[in-house]
């Protein structure tokens, strides 16, 4: 058995069908590459065969490259992996070349035989690089289907000749948003897109079809015809120079040359352009060789791609747990975030119960998701009918009795220990015996909240992030008497809404808050020092942050960190240690300025909501100082201010599992996901030099910055937290 199989049709068309053993889907190993060329090679010197068309035997074409490939070839290579690497993309160009050129004549560009692609589904990464390697591209009509080249969101780019390739098809402004945001498309876009030729409801039958009627002329690729001239231009052309100054400004514009596989991927095709097509592609594997060799690629596929395919697949799941798929669930409070649960409870097909004080709230609550119904029918992403269908399974009501046969509560009401602890009992009285109970509360202490639970052992907490419609991540909490049950009917209620989990211990603030909010109090206490908020702010966003400290207290609103200040101050009494970040939030309370939603915060808002700037009444209490910071120690001071209370966590056993630490960290709040989070991040600056960068900014800013035990311990022995806490050993203990 292998992952391609081969044969010769009646019409004399060779089939080549991608179908990795074992696998769900169709990923290419190192062998399966191998005998894509055995058959391409046996295709092209079989006389009776007119033609080749590849094509899938599984629902979806491609998923990519198996990505444990890249880490054996490093290995492999001893000490020159980058030649390793780099011979082994070469290899992969050598043989799409010649699927590409398919027997021609060198010279009249006759005599080669048609190659085309059938795609009847999903087809991504080097699944899409081969199809553009074919001649001709059909995809099936099927609207859920996707293709496109989504490396860059995994820390590397289409290094299997699809860089250069669609490039040079399109050009390079119109290359370089489709490279650079990874965003898969539908059919029609596709081919609007020129990834693809046709759609077809038998995209099998009509590549076939097409094979069969193709002439020597439709085989030559643009940059193997004579006088090809690279669409916009190409650099040296006065129209190429501007489209390039416009890509690369794009790009600076979008990363802030945080990422480095976008600054390879844009010099990989800038260079190119300059040259001929075959070493244009040696370019492109020199460029792709220094992103594979770059730690930040490593640290990004590791938890971007493996480690959270590995925490949705239930890698931190209790075993044992029978499955626990959630059938009907009871969403208490009907407010901006239960509304969104029961939103995407109902898109994920349960049954939905959304409860609220009076009908009016209540219906208000399930009016969320027609409005975002509507919306996507707008967009011609859902119906008439499917919305009917979605709201159907809502139940907005404010009787407890409608909870009768949930299986899950989750409680979203407000942020108050007593009204929780109320609606619990009163939930309890009327759910079956074995519902877990959940709360989605994102400061208050599960342990405590689980008290007023006559089922402490059914008690947990699952902290959705706003929007929730749109934020990947949930934090599942475990408090003291949680059992596995909860954990496991957690994990795979979020599993079937299709977000990633992370599980934590209980503690104050759980993990990603209580990494968040030092982030925002550095940036807090910058300003109070005359440090500008446009530095702090622009100093994060180069770091690859999605958003400043500053422009995100004013998203979130400032009157809750000044909530969240004050009920920390009470929790902790005389432990709660005074900080002028607190002083100059209160201050902004009482000024009326409580951020966005008030249309005046740290920035001046148009009549429309936008932002029109940094409020210039700042000043006049916290004075610009006369000689700014230096960037580095800007960003310095906000990335440990993060990075050291997720070392904390780890120590004090909230985190369980430093996969869960770094993956949360990135879909939770954004962490610099050039970095793999906060712990990928110590190891690639190396635990001895940020034990050392600790000294250095505690004796300068203060005991916020001391460096942990564990963090001393680490770089006294010279070891890294990937090697130290390697999953194998955390799901071991």
């Amino acid at each position: 058995m292998s992952d391609f199989k081969y044969d010769v049709d009646a019409d004399g068309v060779a089939i080549i069908t991608w179908d990795a053993e074992g696998k769900s889907m169709n990923v290419l190993t190192r062998e399966a590459f191998g005998l894509v060329e055995e058959y391409v090679d046996r295709a092209l010197a079989d006389e009776a065969v007119k033609g080749i068309v590849i094509t899938s035997g599984k629902k979806d074409f491609a998923g990519g490259m198996d990505l444990n490939v890249l880490a054996t070839i490093r290995e492999e290579s001893g000490e020159n992996p980058a030649q390793g690497l780099f011979d082994f993309t070469m290899s992969g160009h050598r043989i799409l070349r010649k699927l590409e050129l398919a027997g021609m004549d060198p010279k009249t560009k006759k005599g080669g035989k048609p190659v085309a692609c059938a795609i009847n589904g999903t087809c991504a990464g080097i699944g899409t690089e081969i199809a553009l390697a074919c001649h001709h591209r059909v995809m099936t009509d099927n609207p859920k289907a996707r293709i496109g080249l989504p490396e860059i969101m995994i820390g590397i780019f289409p290094g299997g000749g699809g860089t250069t390739r669609y490039s040079r098809m399109v050009g390079a402004m119109a290359a370089a948003p489709v490279l650079l945001e990874g965003k898969m498309m539908d059919p029609k876009k596709a081919k609007g897109a020129q990834l693809i030729d046709a759609v077809s409801e038998d995209p099998l039958a009509a590549a076939k079809e097409w094979v069969l009627n193709a002439k020597d002329a439709d085989l030559v690729k643009p940059w193997d015809a004579k006088g090809y001239k690279m669409p916009g231009g190409a650099p040296y052309h006065p129209a190429g120079f501007m489209t390039f100054v416009g890509a690369s400004a794009m790009v600076h514009g979008k990363t802030q040359g945080a990422f480095p596989a976008a600054k390879a991927l844009l010099s990989s095709i800038y260079e190119g352009a300059l040259v001929d097509f075959d070493t244009a592609l040696k370019i492109e594997a020199r460029w792709f060789t220094n992103v594979l060799m770059n730690p930040s690629s490593s640290a990004m596929i590791r938890s971007l791609f493996l480690n959270k395919q590995a925490l949705e697949k239930g890698a931190v799941r209790p075993a044992g747990v029978p499955d626990q798929s959630v059938k009907k669930i009871g969403v208490l409070g009907a407010g901006m975030m239960g509304a969104g649960i029961a939103l995407v409870s109902a898109q994920a097909g349960m049954e939905v119960v959304l409860i609220d004080r009076d009908q009016d709230a209540a219906d208000k609550g399930k009016a969320y998701s027609a409005a975002y119904m509507d919306a996507g029918i707008k967009r011609g992403k859902a119906t008439q009918e499917k919305k009917e269908a979605l709201l159907a399974q809502i139940t907005a009501t404010p009787d407890l009795d409608a909870l009768k046969g949930c299986d899950l509560i989750i409680e979203a009401v407000f942020e108050d220990p007593g009204v929780k602890a109320e609606m619990t009992q009163k939930v309890e009285a009327v759910i079956p015996e074995d519902c877990i109970f959940a709360s989605n509360t994102s400061t208050l202490p599960i342990t405590e909240l689980a008290k007023a639970s006559s089922r402490p052992e059914q008690f947990i907490g699952i902290h959705f992030f706003s929007p929730v419609e749109k934020m990947f991540l949930v934090e599942i909490i475990k408090g003291k008497e949680t059992g596995d049950r909860a954990v496991a009917k957690a994990l795979d209620y979020v599993r079937q809404i299709r977000k990633t989990p992370i599980v934590v211990n209980d503690a104050r603030f759980f993990y990603a808050n209580r990494c968040i909010i030092p982030y925002i109090n550095e940036g807090m206490r910058m300003i109070t020092e005359g440090v500008s908020p446009v530095l702090i702010d622009n100093a994060a966003r180069q770091l690859g942050f999605p958003v400043g400290p500053v422009q995100l207290t004013d998203e979130t609103s400032i009157d809750l960190g000044a909530k969240i200040a004050r009920a920390t101050k009470a929790a902790m009494g005389d432990a709660y240690p005074k900080s002028p970040a607190d002083d100059l939030i209160f201050w902004m309370e009482d000024q009326g300025r409580l951020g966005r939603k008030a249309n005046a915060g740290f920035f001046e808002y148009d009549d429309k909501g936008k932002r029109a700037g940094y409020w210039k009444g700042l000043q006049e209490k916290y004075p610009l100082a006369a000689e700014q910071p230096d960037l580095i120690e800007v960003q310095e001071r906000l990335m440990f201010a993060q990075v050291l209370e997720a070392v904390r966590a780890l120590e004090e056993g909230v985190l369980m599992d430093i996969r869960e630490g770094d993956v949360g960290a990135i879909l939770a709040w954004g962490f610099a996901p050039w970095s793999g989070g906060p712990l990928s991040w110590l190891d690639i600056l190396g635990t001895p030099y940020a034990a050392e960068r600790c000294d250095s900014l505690t004796e300068k800013f203060g005991e916020r910055f001391s460096c942990p035990a564990l963090l001393r311990e680490m770089a006294e022995k010279g070891q890294s937290f990937y090697t130290r806490f390697a999953p194998e050993k955390s799901a071991a203990a």
